[in-house]
């Protein structure tokens, strides 16, 4: 255990978090897909447990390499990843796997994978602009230099995501302004930003309904009419509050969900439900708490991050992190209409953990390299003592 502490750079608090998170994740799924796999595996409980497991290992995996990395090459790779992501949502638009009327996946050929390309394209689009905010701090209040070229990634990037994932995208925008925000660029030009996304969406939605041109606005609009009465909310959100309020205070135990058998997808979007129906308001309120302690810690990374770079990434990808873990609970306790966005470390999933794993071992770098900074500083003030103290 100390080799691998040794071994760990970075914020020891996130490391902690993420485990912690992780925890939550291995006995929620456990206990959601228990009944599903002994059902559909030969009574082999252990089916989806076993596969989450190796998916959350091998997210720490590359958590663990990427916090190795130094903060400053992610500029480039930024770059690389963003020119990457373009094509493969058009691909995904048009030609993507198709589920729930959604076109959302793109398939691996060779592993036989599929993943979703909205995943990819938050990580991707968040790094570039922290790059980009980073490289026009000088020009920033300049529309032609400094903001045309920072708000039309975001742009562009949300665009394609909307047909269909408007809720991702709804989330990635949110989190693009809110980095603008802190990136200094004027509430002037933010609401031209705004402007032109919500001009945008009309066009998307205008050519779903008048066109061929494939978008989720039936299925926007029915989300929308249910959250607010019309059909009493959906059997999802119904089920989720027997969960929540057959939990009480401290929950039924371990294990002891009885709503995981009536609730669709307890395992990823609702696995919030089931947290509170086995571990109670106590273990959902423990959840939230360990959300909004990773918020706090990328926030002090980036008030102690020298550089401008490392400083956006930090708390671009954290605030990213937060608000989609903030809107599935809120979804799961009928503040919010249903998203289909999952809990981030908890929810069963594939690529989308290691994306989330990815953009934590990110953090952790700048964080790494925040130390460093200050140990150096340290080592230098100690020598410049000893010196003054032999003169």
């Amino acid at each position: 255990m100390d080799i691998i502490l040794n071994r760990t750079k970075g914020d020891k608090f996130i490391w902690i978090i993420v485990i912690l998170l992780s925890v939550f994740s291995m006995l929620a799924v456990y206990s959601s897909t228990g009944t599903i796999a002994y059902r559909y595996h030969g009574g082999n409980t252990l089916y989806y447990f076993s596969k989450h497991f190796f998916i959350l290992l091998f997210g720490f995996f590359l958590m663990f390499v990427a916090h190795k990395v130094n903060y400053k090459y992610y500029s480039r790779i930024a770059q690389v990843l963003f020119y990457i992501t373009i094509p493969l949502l058009i691909i995904t638009m048009f030609a993507g796997v198709e589920i729930n009327d959604a076109r959302r996946w793109l398939t691996l050929p060779i592993i036989d994978m599929s993943f979703q390309t909205s995943d990819l394209a938050k990580l991707a689009l968040i790094m570039n602009l922290a790059r980009d905010l980073s490289k026009k701090q000088k020009t920033i209040k300049d529309f032609r230099t400094g903001f045309l070229p920072v708000m039309l990634p975001p742009l562009i990037i949300c665009g394609l995501i909307m047909p269909s994932n408007l809720s991702t995208a709804a989330i990635l925008f949110a989190t693009c302004l809110l980095l603008m925000f802190i990136g200094r660029i004027s509430l002037k030009y933010m609401a031209i930003t705004l402007g032109s996304a919500l001009v945008l969406g009309a066009i998307i939605v205008f050519l779903a309904m008048h066109t061929s041109f494939h978008a989720r606005v039936d299925t926007w609009i029915s989300r929308v009419q249910d959250f607010k009465g019309h059909n009493k909310g959906t059997y999802q959100v119904q089920q989720a509050k027997i969960a929540i309020s057959g939990g009480g205070f401290f929950g039924k135990g371990p294990g002891n969900s009885s709503q995981r058998n009536f609730l669709p997808d307890p395992f990823s979007d609702f696995i919030y439900a089931i947290i509170c129906e086995e571990y109670g308001l106590f273990g959902g309120a423990i959840l939230i708490f360990l959300y909004l302690m990773l918020l706090l810690r990328s926030i002090r990374i980036f008030g102690k991050t020298p550089n401008a770079f490392g400083a956006f990434l930090a708390v671009g990808l954290s605030f990213s992190l937060v608000i989609q873990a903030m809107i599935n609970m809120a979804v799961v306790v009928n503040l919010l209409p249903v998203t289909g966005v999952t809990l981030p470390f908890v929810s069963m999933g594939g690529t989308s953990i290691w994306f989330s794993s990815f953009a934590m071992g990110i953090i952790l770098s700048v964080s790494a390299n925040v130390e460093q900074e200050e140990q150096q500083v340290k080592e230098t003030n100690d020598e410049v003592d000893e010196a003054v103290a032999e003169g």
